[in-house]
């Protein structure tokens, strides 16, 4: 895979994830089943993209392990949203903490591999990943949100997820060997 489609790739699965973001943050009042739903689909072409990536340039990449990590549990963790609606409407805070915690740790640990190498803004992977995981780790405090506080949550952590996406898709190019 080139390295230009690596980063349409990667800034498409970002696009989605903000673009379910907004729709989250312009519909408060939407059903919990169809937020599943947009989160699901966001977070499987997300977790999609990162293996097929991996799976084409892990060994041109720096740290492609850890992208391959972040894909298989996201892919994971759609799968399970997906696959169980009412259980999921039920535990959405949970699951999302879960993913946006792991989600946030593999791109801070991540981040470190990139400094060892000498790749410029490794930086942006620091404080996207620490973002994530105090997000995530924000969203087990108060489980039983209302509705409205609930989308609005998920609007703001799949807007984070979504840019954390670009920029990777942005910085790409720094990331090959």
């Amino acid at each position: 895979m080139s390295r230009t489609t690596s980063r349409v790739l990667w800034v498409i699965a970002g696009v989605l994830l903000v673009m379910a973001g907004i729709v989250c943050l312009r519909n408060p009042g939407a059903a919990l089943t169809s937020m599943t739903m947009i989160l699901g689909v966001a977070m499987l072409f997300s977790g999609i993209v990162d293996i097929v990536i991996f799976a084409t340039a892990h060994n041109y990449m720096a740290g492609s392990g850890w992208f391959l990590l972040d894909g298989i549990l996201t892919v994971l963790l759609s799968l399970f949203v997906l696959g169980n609606g009412w259980f999921t409407a039920l535990t959405l805070p949970f699951i999302f903490g879960m993913w946006l915690i792991f989600s946030g740790i593999t791109k801070f640990v991540n981040s470190f591999d990139l400094q060892r190498l000498g790749v410029r803004g490794w930086g942006w992977f620091t404080a996207i990943g620490v973002l994530l995981a105090c997000a995530g780790f924000f969203s087990f405090l108060s489980p039983i949100a209302s509705l409205v506080a609930m989308t609005t949550v998920i609007g703001v952590f799949l807007v984070m997820q979504g840019i954390a996406s670009i920029v990777r898709g942005c910085f790409s190019g720094r990331l090959w060997i």
